[in-house]
């Protein structure tokens, strides 16, 4: 297969950035590195490329019934210019993919996927499609995507537009904002647990918008941001990644999502699956850990407790901004109160552990 490249690759081999494969594409990992990006997005501001994130647009006059019947979150609750986060799930109640939906008209929805799944969802969905009016579109070539996040992340923003950014509330969005002759979509979402934007901008305007972000963010300490830190600034905000805390094993409701599971919403694909796990009550779910013996727990390690296996570990990582090695698990509910004493296979050996409240890293006030 051969890898894809964003709009800004050349950009990111000029800057001298690590690049890797990720999902199918060639992405950068890091720049200066990762616990100096890391550190950057918790006291200053990071940018980062997420154009490998895939975009589907919906319209028609059945885009808000048919996208109710394809997610578990209930989007008639949206107004135009306001995004909403949605696992979107198989009818056996695991997640085909979680996604962002922002409805851009009254009857025009931008559906926003993962970067790895983008083959995957746009066939998915498509086949759900079947019967409803409404038309889809796979944008995800055309758009380019740059996430602003850090608490310097508005001041930097603001010295580019015009309208006060005081204005755009938390899962907002603005449409048509000029940045530099640009023409953007800008939302306040976020993926690291600071504030921040999405700035989306055709493919071939990328770079500039790139160049532009950054010379306005250089008095503020802005540096460039790969997924390296990207990983670690998302799990310490404990926010799940696909083929990690969600996965077409793993259902919404053991992944600790019930908020985005609107079971009132009858209809939605999954719903009987999930509104029977609801009743029955699951019997693992997500659960923080803190290392409290040597070690970093991985992706995959087991977790014991009284002679036996009772989860896994789905992230884990030494937690820069806290100085701890934290990890995210999926156990069974008998120990999933903090304060539970568990032990992480590591190399053979069982490595002391405890149970913590999510998420690990809150922003300041």
């Amino acid at each position: 297969m051969t890898e894809k490249k964003t709009p800004l690759y050349d950009v990111h081999l000029a800057s001298g950035a690590k690049v890797i494969e990720f999902g199918g594409w060639l992405m950068p990992v890091q720049y200066s590195g990762i616990l100096e990006e890391h550190r950057a997005v918790r006291t200053a501001a990071g940018l980062f490329d997420v154009s490998h994130m895939g975009e589907v647009a919906v319209s028609g006059p059945e885009a808000a019934s048919f996208i109710n019947h394809l997610v578990t979150n209930d989007i008639s609750l949206l107004n135009v210019n306001q995004a909403m986060y949605s696992p979107m799930c198989y009818p056996d109640g695991t997640v085909v993919d979680d996604l962002l939906i922002y409805r851009l008209g009254e009857q025009e929805y931008l559906l926003v996927i993962n970067a790895g799944n983008i083959d995957k969802d746009v066939d998915w969905i498509k086949q759900q499609a079947a019967g409803y009016q409404a038309e889809l579109k796979n944008l995800s070539d055309t758009m380019a995507q740059l996430a602003l996040q850090g608490p310097k992340a508005a001041t930097i923003l603001q010295t580019l537009i015009d309208t006060d950014l005081q204005d755009l509330k938390y899962y907002w969005f603005w449409q048509g904002m000029n940045i530099n002759g640009i023409s953007c979509l800008i939302s306040r979402t976020g993926y690291t647990g600071e504030d921040g934007f999405e700035v989306y901008c055709p493919a071939e305007a990328a770079a500039a918008l790139w160049q532009a972000l950054l010379k306005a963010g250089e008095p503020y300490g802005l540096i460039p941001v790969g997924l390296g830190a990207r990983d670690t600034l998302r799990f310490e905000a404990a926010l799940p990644l696909y083929g990690h805390e969600l996965s077409d094993r793993i259902t919404p409701l053991e992944a600790g999502l019930d908020i985005f599971v609107k079971l009132a919403k009858e209809g939605f694909i999954g719903w009987e699956a999930l509104t029977a796990q609801k009743q029955q009550g699951v019997t693992r779910r997500l659960a923080g850990l803190e290392m409290t013996g040597r070690g970093i727990a991985r992706a995959g390690y087991p977790c014991v407790a009284d002679g036996k296996v009772i989860g896994t570990v789905t992230s884990g990582s030494f937690a820069p901004a806290l100085g701890k090695n934290l990890a995210l698990a999926l156990l069974d509910i008998a120990y999933v109160q903090p304060g539970t004493a568990v032990g992480v296979e590591i190399r053979g050996n069982a490595v002391d552990a405890v149970v913590v409240k999510k998420p690990f890293y809150r922003r300041p006030k």
